[in-house]
């Protein structure tokens, strides 16, 4: 799934599973994960680079997410939340406040190669742009010039 976001296509590196303005990539992925096999529940920061995880912060919070996106409980149940965030510095420094709308075609690229992926293995997601943002923030340790644009949680379809 993750991959399918970010994931690097060629050797040189320069290119990812989605398109982006100036190949800037301005977007990050954290996991906000409950249960998934070979993972300790806690939240998680994905580099592409080497498509590995880093452990953030140990422990459920999945209800202190779903709190975060106006109470839509249903998010706590996912064993899984992908959370994309984005840095709009790294598209707005060369391309003004056009990169702004470069950032949300972005995210909508990589969202919906989430969505595509998800389905292609069983599984189903929602995508959720209704959340409190420092909250969010907060959640994921973001750091300040970052801003969190969607959740999507991840799981079986009921």
């Amino acid at each position: 799934i993750l991959w399918a976001a970010q994931g690097i296509t060629e050797e040189r590196g320069f290119k990812r599973a989605a398109p982006s303005a100036g190949a800037l990539y301005p977007l990050e992925l954290y996991l906000v994960v409950k249960k998934v096999e070979e993972l300790e529940a806690g939240v998680y920061h994905y580099h592409p680079t080497n498509h590995t995880l880093d452990l953030m912060l140990r422990g459920n919070y999945q209800m202190t997410l779903a709190k975060a996106c106006l109470g839509q409980m249903f998010i706590a149940d996912a064993p899984v939340l992908v959370v994309i965030a984005a840095e709009y510095e790294r598209t707005t420094a060369k391309y003004g406040k056009r990169g702004l709308r470069y950032v949300h075609i972005e995210v909508g690229h990589v969202g919906e190669n989430i969505c595509l992926q998800v389905v292609a293995l069983g599984l189903g997601t929602v995508t959720i742009g209704a959340f409190r943002d420092d909250e969010v923030s907060r959640l994921l340790s973001l750091p300040g010039n970052y801003k969190p644009l969607y959740v999507l949680p991840v799981g079986w379809v009921k």
